[in-house]
């Protein structure tokens, strides 16, 4: 009788992992899946400037991108977040130490897919496209806009010194956070 007990408690346990995770796909993503803090890297490159024809101006060398932050969403399309970054292996910006004055909001569609909208306090905007996984323990998200106040001369001498478009290829993966006891 235990033999069989256990046999159904299994069958149900395993029942239940399958619908918890076709759930997500089935299309019960929303705002609200996204609640608490979530720890991001990102990495890539600034490639260049993009004209009003989305015509990449390539850079004459891209700049390596490197970031880490927290982001700490609040289930109903908004977030804060704290970062900090290199670019070029230099720290950007100036900064020498974190910098937790950003804000922005999120949607994330009933597929899993959705956007996020990242603004610095220095007027830098990111527009991200992201994919969150079926239990929201991670999220993976690509730069599809990045507006900058300004940017360096491109290798055919385009220049851009007040709100400019960069093109940029950079990829970023964010894990919930999770707290065990004291740390």
């Amino acid at each position: 009788m235990k033999t069989h007990r256990s046999s159904v408690l299994s069958a149900t346990a395993v029942a239940l992992m399958v619908l918890c995770g076709t759930a997500s796909a089935a299309g019960l993503c929303s705002n609200q899946t996204l609640k608490g803090p979530y720890g991001f890297s990102a990495k890539g490159e600034a490639l260049g400037i993009l004209d009003s024809a989305n015509v990449l101006h390539a850079f004459p060398t891209p700049a390596p991108l490197d970031d880490v932050a927290i982001v700490t969403f609040n289930g109903a399309g908004s977030f804060s977040r704290t970062d900090f970054g290199n670019v070029s292996g230099v720290p950007k910006g100036g900064q020498t130490a974190f910098n937790p004055n950003q804000n922005g909001r999120y949607t994330l569609n009933s597929d899993c897919t959705g956007n996020m909208t990242i603004n610095y306090d220095n007027g830098v905007v990111l527009v991200l496209q992201m994919v969150v996984d079926s239990d929201a323990s991670e999220v993976r998200a690509i730069i599809s806009t990045e507006y900058v106040p300004g940017a360096g001369k491109a290798a055919d001498g385009t220049s851009c010194t007040s709100g400019c478009y960069e093109g940029v290829q950079v990829s970023l993966e964010g894990k919930r956070v999770l707290f065990y006891g004291f740390r």
